[in-house]
């Protein structure tokens, strides 16, 4: 059972957003394995919105643990890879996943997100959403997703150095910044005339040059 209360409670509200990690999350616990409670389970997010809070909450995959990696590709698609064994699924929502095509809710919606919705908008706007929502919740997963097993390629993503990617989180050596005076992992920082700057610093400084 779906604990659907408690990742609206971690994200803060419910949404069609959320709604696409719930049930994205729904098929990885089924067919690639339970809660993870460590690093067994990885799940590669493309996108950075409401979904993977759902994501986090339900399948315990986290940046912290090292287990969760983002790849800003704008995609509502989920890869998730079971160590033990390899096993690999690609999670990708349909086009029309969240609805059809709806100008007038596009319009509307840009009104509420511009500021300029009247109250009478705001509330039409937040009942299309509580109704596009549920219709996520209520779809069969079939509808939502297309799902396929891939080969379980964990990406070398920072901070991990080459070789070391995907095997749960590392515990870097930290340098300090010369320019600010902070701590900074190792990985991250950059170097510039002869000093060692973390990534802000170091941006300031070839502006500057």
């Amino acid at each position: 059972m779906l604990d659907i209360a408690g990742a609206q409670r971690f994200h803060g509200h419910m949404c069609p957003g959320l709604a696409i990690g719930i049930r994205a999350a729904e098929i990885a616990l089924a067919e690639i394995g339970a809660h993870s409670a460590d690093e067994e389970i990885v799940a590669i997010v493309e996108t950075d919105m409401c979904g993977v809070d759902a994501i986090q909450y339900l399948t315990g995959c986290t940046f912290g643990k090292g287990n969760l990696i983002h790849l800003d590709y704008g995609k509502s698609a989920f890869t998730f890879i079971r160590r033990s064994d390899g096993k690999a699924l690609r999670i990708v929502a349909r086009p029309d996943a969240f609805g059809p095509p709806d100008p007038e809710w596009s319009a509307l919606r840009a009104r509420v997100f511009g500021g300029k919705a009247t109250p009478e908008e705001q509330a039409q706007f937040a009942a299309a959403q509580a109704q596009r929502t549920q219709a996520i919740l209520d779809a069969p997963l079939d509808r939502l997703f297309d799902v396929r097993p891939v080969e379980p390629r964990i990406p070398a993503s920072p901070p991990w150095p080459a070789g070391q990617a995907g095997q749960g989180a590392r515990i870097m050596a930290s340098l300090t910044c010369e320019e600010c005076g902070e701590a900074t992992m190792e990985t991250r920082t950059r170097r510039f005339n002869g000093r060692t700057l973390c990534i802000p610093c170091f941006e300031a400084a070839e502006k500057r040059w």
